[in-house]
């Protein structure tokens, strides 16, 4: 795995495992159901990856937009490529709400919609609630 990947948590934060794609739990998440979906490559930028894992990223987006429309009935999601910091290629998902999501009693909010994510600020999510997401989203998966 490259360093992106392993820096966002794999494999504690895996929610799929695909050939050339893993998807993440966002350890910060700005957004409820917050992710990163990684390419596997050592690709630096979005025209370098091959050929075969873009025809796989668009399987990995319906994926992605199934799972968390299941689990959690987002209104947008938003794909940030920012790469500036964390080089190889990866997009942090960031599903968006315009109404609060319920998690094990915890009210949470996107408290920027309909605006521009905030990134660099994240949820009050418990430890446990953190485990609760990973295992919703993974059992929203499709199969």
């Amino acid at each position: 795995m490259n360093p992106t990947i392993e820096k966002f948590g794999y494999p504690n934060t895996l929610i799929k495992e695909y050939q050339y794609w893993v998807v993440l739990l966002r350890p910060l998440q700005v957004t409820v159901g917050s992710l990163v979906l990684a390419c596997k490559e050592d690709a630096q930028s979005f025209g370098n990856i091959s050929v075969a894992a873009s025809t796989e990223l668009q399987l990995v987006v319906a994926d992605i937009e199934n799972a968390l429309a299941s689990a959690f009935n987002f209104q947008k999601i938003n794909y940030l490529a920012l790469m500036m910091v964390d080089k190889e290629v990866h997009f942090h998902v960031l599903p968006r709400y315009d109404h609060s999501v319920q998690l094990n009693g915890q009210d949470l909010e996107d408290t920027l919609w309909p605006g521009v994510p905030d990134i660099s600020s994240s949820l009050p999510v418990t430890a446990e609630n953190m485990v609760s997401l990973q295992n919703i989203i993974a059992q929203a998966w499709p199969i």
